[in-house]
């Protein structure tokens, strides 16, 4: 694709971003930065979460993932709507009732200082992980499409990938990414379907034969039930239960938009819609992967040695120049939906946990430097990241949330299913202690348990861990 094309394209899509960000910011005040006043339709924050909950990550490893499993990720997705229901029934209620802002101020309520503290630091190292693996997502893309063409540096496409997200959030916040992310998710899909129905009619499948095809072949594979492997149905259904429960319940970044809608009902409505809506949109991702490895197989191109590289070079390389289009308008949607919420998240969590900010008259200069202070976090996060990735990206980011949201799970479930307190100023060393022995017992566990290998599970029982960490040290509540 001809790099003024690309550049046009991506000028395109950020210049209509930075309108957007100018007329819902208005005056830049914090309150609307970090709770969008309250007022946002609830509809469309469910639309707009879909493509944050996905971002770049999904667009890319997801379809790529196929060729060695299938549609096995189904029954992650079907544990997600467990989770969903959790969140809706049990968190979102406890948010409203308690009027929070970060969602860890109610460890503070319920546990003390040091508890708070822990629960936002580690959202802070989950946040800035895993938006920097999406971010590298995108970064690479940009890289082959247009930086390449110029020998430009990877580390200098990153920096103007979060230069630009900065430009448009810096003043509205959550107010303008909820804006934000609807037209983004409009865009992702828009470009999936639309690969769907040119490498369908590149093939001459037609509409039922596409999908009687798929269903035929042997990537439509969805449960596993070898309890030895990685992709059994129980653990994937659980971790994603869990998963869900953590990245999303527990997550200022996506409860944040939540708690911009007015009331507690519209707000589980969202959910709700959201949750649903997740399970097909997962499914027409995995059948694009199904169809890319039809499509490489038939064509005779030979498959990339990282799954992640399918998509994008087919796309970029063989499906013409309105695939190729499509495609980068979908994968910048993707990315940017995820990492720009993210960032504003950061900020907020920093602000209001660490250097408790006024959310209503906060210091408009000390916010718009913390946010300057996350931009550049990400920026060298990503470059190391770059340096050492030797995996497929959706696999790197639930293993690293294995590790980092564990200690979240165990706080939240503490404090929810027990009338127990516990020692406030041991639970920093018990949300350290609790990932270090998860990492044990993985390293371990094919010679301890009969040739067992965790996966994703290993969510379930860093929080279990972190949870008998803190009941060990507890004591009866005055209440």
């Amino acid at each position: 694709m001809h790099p003024g094309l690309v550049l046009g394209i991506i000028g395109g899509y950020f210049g209509l971003l930075i309108l957007i960000s100018y007329l819902t910011s208005g005056k830049g005040d914090s309150k609307a930065f970090f709770t969008g006043n309250r007022q946002s339709p609830w509809y469309l924050v469910a639309f707009g979460m879909i493509g944050a909950s996905l971002s770049g990550i999904t667009f890319i490893s997801l379809p790529g993932s196929v060729g060695a499993n299938g549609f096995t990720y189904m029954q992650m997705v079907l544990g997600y709507m467990v989770g969903y229901f959790v969140i809706a029934k049990v968190l979102l209620p406890l948010y409203y009732k308690l009027d929070l802002i970060s969602i860890y101020q109610y460890l503070e309520q319920r546990f003390g200082f040091w508890s708070y503290k822990t629960g936002a630091f580690f959202f802070l190292i989950s946040r800035v992980i895993g938006a920097s693996l999406r971010l590298f997502v995108v970064a690479g893309v940009l890289q082959i499409a247009f930086f390449n063409t110029f020998n430009i540096p990877f580390e200098i496409s990153v920096l103007i990938t979060i230069m630009l997200i900065w430009v448009y959030t810096f003043r509205g916040g959550i107010k303008t990414i909820v804006w934000t992310d609807t037209l983004q998710t409009f865009f992702m899909l828009s470009a999936v379907v639309a690969t769907i129905y040119l490498i369908s009619a590149e093939l001459d499948f037609g509409t039922e034969g596409v999908l009687q095809t798929i269903t035929e072949s042997n990537y439509s594979t969805m449960f596993d039930w070898e309890w030895q492997s990685k992709t059994n149905f129980f653990k994937q259904f659980f971790a994603g239960a869990f998963i869900a429960i953590v990245m999303t319940g527990l997550d200022q970044d996506m409860m944040q938009k939540n708690l911009t809608v007015k009331s507690l009902k519209d707000s589980q409505k969202n959910m709700f819609w959201f949750s649903t809506s997740l399970v097909f949109v997962n499914l027409v991702f995995l059948a694009l992967g199904a169809l890319l490895y039809m499509y490489a197989q038939q064509k005779g191109i030979e498959i990339p040695v990282k799954s992640d590289d399918l998509y994008p070079l087919l796309a970029l390389n063989n499906f013409g120049t309105f695939a190729g289009v499509i495609f980068l308008l979908g994968i910048t949607a993707a990315a940017y939906s995820s990492a720009d919420s993210a960032l504003t998240a950061l900020t907020t969590s920093f602000s209001v946990d660490f250097l408790g900010m006024d959310t209503e008259k906060g210091n408009k200069n000390q916010r718009m430097l913390t946010h300057v202070g996350f931009s550049i976090l990400l920026f060298i996060v990503i470059v190391i990241f770059n340096a050492i990735n030797d995996q497929s990206v959706i696999s790197a980011v639930f293993t690293i949330a294995g590790y980092t949201y564990g200690p979240l799970l165990g706080m939240f479930a503490f404090g929810l299913f027990t009338d127990l307190s516990t020692k406030d100023r041991f639970v920093p060393i018990i949300a350290v202690i609790a990932p270090v022995l998860s990492y044990v017992i993985s390293s371990y566990s094919e010679s301890l348990l009969n040739g067992y290998k965790f996966g994703f599970e290993l969510l379930i029982v860093n929080g279990f861990i972190t949870f008998l960490g803190l009941w060990a040290f507890s004591k009866k509540t005055n209440s």
